[in-house]
């Protein structure tokens, strides 16, 4: 069999990964909802990975620039087997937390992928369709992975969390026989200590005026998509009546777009026919439409803002993180901080959202909606700074 080339390699790794994202997510309320919880304790959840994905980000993204890619992606992903298997052997609340937190130490799957395939691109083009390569993959992760979780959580809640535990042991396996190097001039330099502080990258980001309106947007952004996304299977849930396989069909729907953008649309329409800078203004103010039509009362209503999402969030995405990985000698860190910026927005988001889905389930999402209209002030006042 022919030798499977170092792309491909990492993004069958970054596949694996969001496979299991996208299996759980559909189940994990149902889940959480038989340790007879608040809806806030899904949101919980995802704060604990965010939060210590946010403090281990910057050193993991250090890491990798000072000792390699391939060291970071196998204590990510041993760490992704171990959270889950602690969650789904999990017969209390504080079980399912410590899993969680198992799996955000070491959280730096994505982010290190990004990194490995921007080392092997030869220009900026390539940079950015391998940088969309990652969320086709996220498409096509979130496509299989919603059906199997739905079907698998209907049959036991615990099932789908156990199904990931055993995918990431795999991805494992692989990538300690499979997955090369793609950084060169490894354990080059010095380490210094202190970059591990988890608010060194986010102080860098915002102490810059020219990084400073690029990493807000970014931040942002995250906020109001995690918002929304922390509970979406618990609006469909308490609106509709949606159990798993509803749920994981929706899910399904949003990979096949995002499939759709980011692995063919986004090299042959998007980018091939406007800019860059072109894009992103139209693309958010339709993004903040999405989530305001999202929160109506109305099935149909909701299903028509799931198909807009799921058209342009995927593509500004790409265009927004893409500006982090240009710069070849920063490259690591940049996309770190990236990563940081992005885990501070996943523990705001989920949290506000939480606590305003008790309030009123729809409000969520005009506050998505509201922060992705300022974000798109943002952009237009700073247009020369982020161009």
């Amino acid at each position: 069999m022919r030798k499977m080339s170092p792309k491909s390699l990492v993004l069958f790794t970054v596949f694996v990964d969001v496979l299991g994202i996208g299996v759980v997510i559909p189940v994990l309320p149902f889940y959480v909802g038989t340790f007879n919880s608040s809806p806030q304790v899904v949101t919980w959840l995802i704060v604990a990975f965010s939060f210590f994905s946010f403090l281990s980000a910057p050193l993991l993204g250090t890491l990798s620039d000072r000792f390699g890619r391939r060291p970071v992606f196998l204590v990510s992903i041993f760490s992704t087997f171990l959270g889950w298997l602690v969650f789904a052997m999990g017969q209390s609340l504080w079980v399912l937390f410590l899993g969680r937190i198992i799996d955000g130490l070491a959280a730096g799957n994505i982010s290190t992928a990004q990194s490995a395939l921007s080392d092997i691109a030869k220009d900026r083009n390539e940079r950015m369709h391998n940088l969309g390569s990652i969320g086709a993959i996220f498409g096509i992760g979130f496509i299989i992975g919603p059906l199997v979780g739905g079907f698998l959580g209907s049959i036991d809640h615990r099932l789908p969390f156990q199904f990931v535990a055993g995918l990431a042991f795999v991805n494992f396996v692989l990538a300690v026989f499979r997955l090369p190097e793609t950084r060169k001039g490894v354990f080059s330099g010095q380490f210094d200590i202190s970059l591990a502080d988890p608010t060194l990258p986010i102080r860098s980001a915002f102490r810059d005026r020219a990084l400073r309106p690029t990493f807000l947007a970014w931040f942002l952004f995250g906020t109001a998509f995690a918002a929304q996304q922390s509970v979406f299977a618990l609006y469909m849930g308490r609106l509709f009546g949606s159990g798993e396989v509803v749920v994981g069909l929706f899910m399904t729907g949003v990979g096949v777009m995002i499939a759709l953008n980011q692995g063919f649309l986004l090299k042959n329409f998007w980018l091939k026919r406007f800019t860059e800078h072109a894009l992103e203004p139209v693309l958010l103010a339709l993004l903040s439409i999405a989530f305001l039509v999202m929160g109506l009362p109305w099935f149909w209503a909701f299903t028509a803002g799931i198909v807009l999402l799921s058209a342009v969030q995927p593509v500004i995405r790409v265009i927004m993180n893409g500006r982090f990985a240009h710069e070849e000698s920063r490259r690591g860190e940049l996309l770190g901080m990236s990563a940081s910026v992005m885990s501070l927005s996943m523990i705001v988001g989920p949290i506000v959202a939480g606590w305003l889905f008790d309030i009123r389930p729809f409000l969520p999402f005009v506050f998505a909606a509201v922060v992705v209209a300022f974000t798109l002030a943002l952009l237009r006042r700073n247009r020369g700074v982020l161009a």
